[in-house]
């Protein structure tokens, strides 16, 4: 079976990976597929990343914190 790539676009940056790489342009299409696709299964999604930095966080700051006042949080914004 043919692939047939109708986009300009697509055609030449599976032509200059295919170059590179010296191989066929389907390989190269072959490849850079596999490549995302494996990206995407290893991919952590945005809500699991953040909850990590969350509980990182949290367990650096420990105990013993105090609430900022209006004026303090101002004063780090720069709202002096």
């Amino acid at each position: 079976m043919n692939l047939q790539i109708r986009d300009p676009r697509a055609r030449d940056l599976a032509r200059q990976l295919a170059e590179k790489r010296k191989i066929s342009m389907t390989e190269a299409v072959i490849e850079a597929l596999e490549s995302e696709l494996q990206r995407e299964r290893e991919q952590i999604p945005l809500s699991e990343r953040l909850a990590a930095i969350s509980n990182d966080l949290r367990a650096k700051a420990g105990s013993g914190g105090r609430d900022l006042t209006k004026d303090e949080i101002d004063e780090m914004w720069g709202h002096s």
